[in-house]
């Protein structure tokens, strides 16, 4: 026990003295989004040695699961100043622009409700939500108000923006929220479920990661989640989606769904009969987010600075619950709703990593090809465009192409989490996509 405080103690004297190092002026709180449901966010102001933070743009990052905090993980794993060893990120995108985190939906990291009853169910209760602290988060900031607004997910995230992106549209337009909203950024993110869940055996089989056998085996699971969605059974879909998991971590020794080049011991240890549905999620999905090292730098040295995190409340206790709330949301398709983005003149991105299984880029480019959006045989059409890797000079390091209000980036030797795996790149894309380059 001693020795754990001694710990913890040089963890809060490193974190202070290196932060005070890199970091520009920052701000967080709570807010109170509905009765008993308590919402946290955690903003840095730009810290670029060429620009203001009034001359830079603002992007708010949401993280996936539902479940996933983008206050732990997008900030300490992927984008924020500071990696989870607390060195400084040089690809931090608090580089390029102000940079909000939301733990969301309520119950996510440092996020909490009073009672279960009180977490969100679907897409429209955790746009509703946002909307309470978005209009919050403007009237507290005012010098953001005007400053060019961007949502960036990844994952989950990205079919929470979509909603959050809609009715934040309409918000603006009633006049109910002053920001400058400028486009949203849908990374590796879950918009049609089963458009992901169909392109997995043929991604897997064309990167020689199943036989036949298990091609046959992993396409007879995917047609079963299918065959409930069409059913309109979203629950049993999601519990379905579960054992095509199964079926193809049993046949191809236990890929990694974020990266298919990767392989951690967890991943070998891959579900039995006997795994619960439950167990099965917080293996594969939560314990990547929320590693040990993670949940003891967001429970310690960070709770501590933050100052305000109530004494009940653990970074990431609620997280299976809120997973488990929103399991009837989980696989239900938003292309409508990204398509109401685009024929409402809101500027969409979408991102994907070439490695990433989960949401595969086939599945990706699949429901993109489904939009009723006017542009999208034209966009259709076009030849990309390649990028230059910023880390070496006459390699690529991903394609794009973008017509009107549409963008597409097809991200290389990077799998589900971008940022993490190709930091530079992910860097570069925001700039692209915030108009700095």
């Amino acid at each position: 026990m001693a020795q754990c405080c001694i710990s913890a103690f040089v963890a809060t004297l490193l974190f202070t003295s290196v932060f005070h190092r890199v970091s520009a002026k920052e701000a967080w709180d709570y807010v109170d989004v509905r009765d008993g449901a308590h919402m946290f966010w955690w903003l840095y102001y730009a810290n670029s040695s060429s620009a203001s933070f009034q001359d830079l743009p603002l992007v708010m990052w949401l993280q996936g699961g539902p479940g996933g905090s983008s206050c732990g993980f997008g900030n300490f794993g992927e984008i924020g100043p500071l990696d989870v060893d607390l060195q400084p990120r040089e690809t931090s995108w608090v580089n390029a622009a102000s940079v909000l985190f939301v733990d969301n939906p309520v119950g996510t990291g440092y996020s909490y409700t009073d009672s279960y009853d009180a977490l969100t169910k679907d897409v429209a209760m955790v746009a509703s939500d946002m909307m309470v602290l978005l209009k919050h988060f403007f009237s507290k900031t005012p010098e953001f108000q005007s400053i060019p607004f961007y949502i960036f997910s990844e994952s989950y995230g990205g079919k929470m923006a979509a909603a959050i992106s809609l009715e934040l549209n309409k918000a603006i337009k009633k006049g109910s929220i002053k920001c400058n909203f400028a486009g949203v950024a849908l990374g590796d993110s879950w918009i049609s479920p089963i458009d992901s869940v169909l392109t997995w055996g043929p991604y897997l089989y064309s990167t020689s990661l199943l036989d036949d056998f298990g091609l046959g085996e992993v396409m007879r699971a995917a047609k079963e989640v299918q065959k409930a969605i069409e059913e309109g059974q979203y629950d049993t879909a999601t519990e379905l989606w579960n054992n095509a998991e199964n079926v193809v971590e049993q046949n191809t020794n236990g890929v990694n769904f974020y990266n298919i080049l990767t392989q951690s011991s967890d991943m070998l240890k891959f579900t039995t009969e006997n795994e619960g549905y439950m167990s099965a999620l917080k293996r594969r999905h939560v314990r990547p987010l929320q590693g040990q090292s993670l949940d003891v730098l967001m429970n310690g040295p960070i709770r501590k600075k933050l100052g305000i995190i109530p004494n009940n409340v653990t970074w990431g206790g609620q997280s299976g619950d809120v997973f488990s709330s929103m399991s009837g949301d989980f696989m239900k398709p938003v292309i409508d709703i990204v398509d109401e983005l685009l024929a409402a003149g809101v500027n969409v991105t979408v991102y994907n990593g070439q490695l990433d299984l989960i949401v595969d880029t086939m599945g990706q480019e699949l429901w993109v090809k489904k939009l009723k959006w006017d542009g999208l045989t034209r966009f259709n059409q076009m030849k990309w465009t390649a990028l230059e890797d910023p880390q070496s000079a006459g390699q690529t390091g991903a394609f794009y192409k973008t017509y009107k209000n549409f963008a597409f980036y097809w991200i290389l030797k990077a799998g589900h989490m971008i940022p993490s795996d190709q930091g530079p790149m992910a860097l570069r894309m925001l700039k692209m996509v915030t108009l700095q380059e």
